[in-house]
């Protein structure tokens, strides 16, 4: 906890001055151009990654990115993409997926869930996926695999929401899926086959 309580000292002292007029701004002002729905892993920050300022990126986290497909019934998930797409009116939405997902590398090595069944059942959200991949042996190729074809099915989950369907329909959003490599710091973004290209070198 000292560390987050000298992060905020540091945050006053040294980063907020030069970023006055920008908080000033935003204390207003809430008009974030993209959906930035990513993992809770700790490693795997989206303002970190994208340089964005603040006020740029409306984040969603959660475990192994999963999105599940639209129910009636009210969640946390479903209700901030409404918000996101429905009343901020964001243009794009990045699903992003990761190197050592510890999600998927469950998944794929098929771990005991059984003291964790709130995770167990979180991960169903991923069956698409692990689907896509049912023919292949457990192993690194298989958990790089997963983490491709589940940001695939994240995405095919989030066009279930009427909010993002009636905003493609109307072509007032973009959906983009990427995969952040953590060791080399790459970023590479998906297209509807599968295949990818870096964002950068």
């Amino acid at each position: 906890m000292q560390d987050l309580t000298e992060g905020v000292a540091r945050f006053q002292r040294d980063v907020f001055p030069a970023k006055a007029e920008l908080f000033a701004h935003l204390a207003a002002h809430h008009a974030p151009h993209t959906l930035f729905i990513g993992c809770s892993d700790a490693r795997v920050v989206p303002e970190l990654i994208t340089q964005g300022e603040p006020g740029e990126l409306f984040v969603i986290r959660t475990a192994g990115n999963l999105v599940p497909a639209y129910t009636p019934a009210a969640n946390g998930v479903t209700a901030s993409i409404e918000y996101a797409v429905a009343v901020l009116g964001v243009r794009d939405i990045v699903v992003c997926g990761h190197s050592a997902c510890g999600a998927m590398t469950a998944l794929a090595e098929e771990h005991d869930l059984s003291g964790a069944p709130m995770v167990a059942g979180w991960l169903r959200h991923a069956d698409a996926a692990l689907a896509r991949t049912a023919g292949m042996a457990a192993g690194p190729a298989k958990v790089r695999a997963l983490v491709r074809q589940n940001v695939h099915a994240q995405l095919a989950n989030l066009a279930t929401h009427p909010c993002v369907a009636r905003a493609l329909a109307e072509k007032k959003v973009t959906l983009h899926g990427w995969v952040f490599d953590i060791p080399t710091g790459r970023v590479e973004a998906l297209d509807i086959t599968g295949a990818g290209t870096a964002l950068a070198a």
